[in-house]
């Protein structure tokens, strides 16, 4: 009887754990599925309903009024090269400096990782970052939107963690074979580190896909505008009246209202979501690998 009882309360706490999660998990996708449904939708529709899951009449507006521009297409462009080169660089310093504090023989690392600490508390601003920046000549250049955070204080900490946990009899046999620091950490520890750098480079390159605020601040040219500022643009363009149309791209006429922010969102959001498939795989043991010091 004990132990029919047990399975009794078992069964029913895993069905309220079932249907918390189903609530939950609807709670979490029901807002993108109507931000979908009302991209597609027309403004009177809209207007009408509060919330649906479904358009009465699909239209296709806001996305013709998005990609009525050639713009847009060259600052998506402009987006994915951010993204690959701004990735890139911030692997590369955030792995070879994580490294190198991770190594006890570093006269100095304590009082270098004091400073990468005291850079989490405490930073100049952006008056002082864009002095820097411009002191530098990189105003107006892609430099200025991907060096300033080329390493992530938290990422660099959690990565030289998981450097140190690494078994030291295989720096040792690697030494033994003749290799030095760099071939160490290029035949070695990046190949036992896979997990956690498909962990950080997807941080990493959704923090270089969302930004609009560098481009915005250092990019003058709006030529060079990634993805995220040309959209911050169309969706405030849609919110002026006509007459405030004399100096717009004429590309871009008659802008629908609601239809396109949720439109924007979407072409904003799909891109960096499909990339999240090819590396679910990595993404949970790469986020903990780093996060506990033994």
């Amino acid at each position: 009887m004990f132990s029919k009882h047990d399975n009794w309360h078992e069964r029913l706490f895993d069905l309220l754990n079932y249907l918390f999660l189903i609530l939950f998990a609807s709670v979490t996708v029901l807002p993108f599925v109507y931000i979908i449904a009302g991209s597609f939708a027309t403004e009177a529709e809209l207007s009408e309903r509060t919330f649906f899951l479904f358009p009465r009449d699909p239209s296709l507006s806001a996305y013709e009024y998005i990609f009525s521009s050639s713009t847009l297409f060259r600052s998506m462009g402009i987006s994915v090269y951010i993204t690959i080169i701004g990735t890139i660089t911030n692997l590369f310093f955030t792995l070879t400096m994580a490294y190198a504090l991770s190594r006890k023989s570093l006269m100095g690392r304590n009082l270098v990782m004091n400073l990468v600490i005291f850079s989490m508390l405490f930073s100049g601003g952006m008056i002082p970052g864009y002095l820097v920046v411009k002191g530098l000549g990189l105003v107006n250049t892609y430099a200025a939107v991907i060096l300033p955070g080329a390493i992530s204080a938290f990422n660099l900490i959690v990565i030289r963690n998981f450097f140190q946990n690494l078994p030291a009899g295989l720096e040792e046999s690697a030494r033994i074979d003749g290799c030095n620091d760099i071939g160490v950490l290029w035949r070695i520890v990046i190949p036992l580190s896979m997990p956690i750098i498909a962990t950080f480079g997807l941080f990493y390159a959704v923090g270089h896909w969302n930004n609009f605020f560098s481009a915005l601040l250092y990019l003058n040219d709006h030529n060079k505008w990634p993805l995220q500022v040309m959209l911050r643009e169309i969706v405030m363009l849609s919110q002026l009246a006509i007459g405030d149309l004399n100096n717009v791209d004429p590309e871009f006429v008659n802008p629908p209202d609601q239809s396109v922010k949720m439109a924007v969102i979407i072409v904003g959001t799909l891109p960096i979501l499909l990339v999240y498939p090819f590396l679910q795989k990595h993404f949970a043991k790469g986020a903990l690998l780093g996060s506990i010091k033994g």
